[in-house]
């Protein structure tokens, strides 16, 4: 399979207003076809669900700077927005991976509507692995797949035996009975957040089974580290439907809610995760924010008040005191995949400056940490940006899920720091034409493509921003594929 190179998209107008800081502009948007396939040809084979193994997907999940042009973007725990099985909740046995992109930058042709053009060039798919045996489900008694007539099966992945390794998936039952959900033995992984180390030799992932946050060699892709977190942050009675996890647990995270952020700070010494949503023992919009000190292991946990969004989907380092932080709601373009849906139009998508000098230490609290809660200010209202610049709501993605800052660009002789917004597609290639509802006769499917816009900001509009300096790795941010043993070029 040869690289892939997908030309953006380009919108009506510039963006000139909208936001609580009107300088921060729109200057380029791009998009990938959700109907593609990834470079990792060995996982190319239908899974359980019938969706090829390798679908090119859920791109803003995660997505992650690593230097230059050199960008990773993370998706979740697979394509299971198919419906097969309710016993494992349509999860599948996808392989963790993250993909390798290059993002081009370069200036729009004179007369077009955007100063920029954004190319994005996929450059590797890697595969997600442990070098210690994990715990997959049997498929006992779970019912069977798809067709009605084939047993569900084992959770663990075929490649297994191929390439000597044990792969982290999606499936929700791989995991061992009566051990807590942080077990790092687990292979059920639903990967949310990567951030890479500054020396670029590691990437760290973010979860929400466990919750867990795992280091893995930017190289092979196996897991080097898994970091303990706090206790009571976990569940103990653990099963692969989501509602008997609910119901089953009065503390700990709530399930498909689990730590779907993850900052690293710009020296490369603190890791921060953020929980999408209230603990089980805390009340609801109380969610907290869990720094991890990468040497030591040692962890602190802060409160964070949900304003206005369902859930938080990201968290990134502008210094190493200060984050932006994703809140959204469930609306939008692709939240109403089949035709007899209602669709929905995207109400909001923000993201908020927070501040963690001088919080409280929340670690041994539970009930409502509102007083507790760090300060925050609105820094972008992403949809107001994107209407000014004429997309309708109907069609701003419903999961606007990564956030990264990327490399400088120049724009009229100043230079301005750049902040990319993906979305996570869930794997959906088409939906359901938003703009004609149920029983419309001429209503269809239109593509479903991963997003990623990006804006430009100058020191004013974010003071105190530091750029994480992220060392080029060589042989990892050129055209190398890496699945086993197979490289492209």
């Amino acid at each position: 399979m040869q690289t892939k190179k997908i030309l953006s998209l380009l919108i009506s107008s510039l963006l000139v207003s909208g936001s609580a800081f009107a300088s921060v502009d729109l200057i380029a948007v791009g998009s990938i076809d959700g109907r593609y396939e990834d470079l990792s040809s060995q996982t190319a084979a239908p899974l359980e669900n019938g969706v090829p193994g390798n679908r090119l997907g859920g791109l803003g999940s995660g997505f992650a700077y690593a230097g230059g042009t050199t960008f990773l973007a993370l998706p979740d725990r697979g394509p299971n927005a198919n419906s097969y099985n309710g016993s494992v909740d349509d999860t599948v046995s996808y392989i963790a991976r993250y993909q390798t992109f290059n993002m081009s930058l370069a200036p729009s042709d004179p007369g077009s509507s955007l100063p920029f053009v954004l190319t994005p060039t996929l450059r590797a798919t890697t595969l997600l692995s442990s070098p210690t045996p994990l715990v997959y489900g049997n498929g006992a008694g779970l019912g069977y797949q798809v067709d009605g007539v084939t047993p569900l099966g084992s959770g663990a992945p075929a490649l297994n035996a191929v390439n000597h390794t044990h792969y982290f998936t999606g499936r929700s039952d791989n995991f061992e009975p009566g051990q807590s959900s942080t077990n790092p033995g687990n292979a059920r992984l639903d990967p949310e957040s990567i951030r890479v180390s500054n020396d670029g030799m590691s990437v760290f992932v973010s979860d929400e089974y466990g919750p867990y946050v795992y280091q893995f060699n930017r190289l092979t892709g196996k897991r080097v580290r898994s970091f303990a977190l706090p206790d009571n942050l976990a569940i103990t009675t653990l099963s692969s439907q989501k509602k008997v996890e609910i119901d089953s647990n009065p503390v700990g995270r709530v399930t498909n809610k689990g730590m779907e952020g993850l900052a690293i700070t710009p020296d490369g010494k603190m890791l921060v995760g953020m929980m999408q949503a209230n603990l089980e023992q805390d009340k609801k919009k109380s969610l907290r924010i869990i720094t991890i000190d990468i040497r030591s292991g040692n962890t602190h946990e802060y409160a964070y008040k949900l304003t206005e969004g369902s859930g938080v989907s990201e968290i990134v380092a502008v210094n190493n005191h200060q984050f932006l932080v994703d809140e959204r709601d469930g609306n939008g373009f692709a939240d109403t995949p089949l035709l007899t849906d209602v669709a929905s139009a995207a109400g909001v998508k923000k993201l908020f400056l927070i501040d963690l000098n001088g919080a409280q230490d929340v670690t041994d609290m539970s009930g409502d940490l509102s007083d507790y809660a760090v300060p925050k200010t609105e820094f972008l209202d992403i949809v107001s940006k994107l209407n000014a610049a004429g997309i309708d709501s109907y069609f701003i993605p419903s999961k606007i899920e990564g956030v990264a800052f990327g490399q400088d660009v120049v724009i009229n002789g100043e230079t301005r720091h750049t902040l990319y917004i993906a979305n996570d597609n869930d794997f959906l290639g088409m939906v359901a034409d938003p703009t004609k509802q149920p029983g419309d006769p001429t209503r269809g499917m239109v593509p479903n493509p991963n997003q990623f816009y990006v804006f430009a900001f100058s020191d004013a509009d974010l003071p105190g921003y530091v750029a994480q300096k992220i060392r080029a790795v060589h042989g990892r941010d050129c055209d190398e594929h890496r699945d086993g043993d197979r490289h492209f070029h």
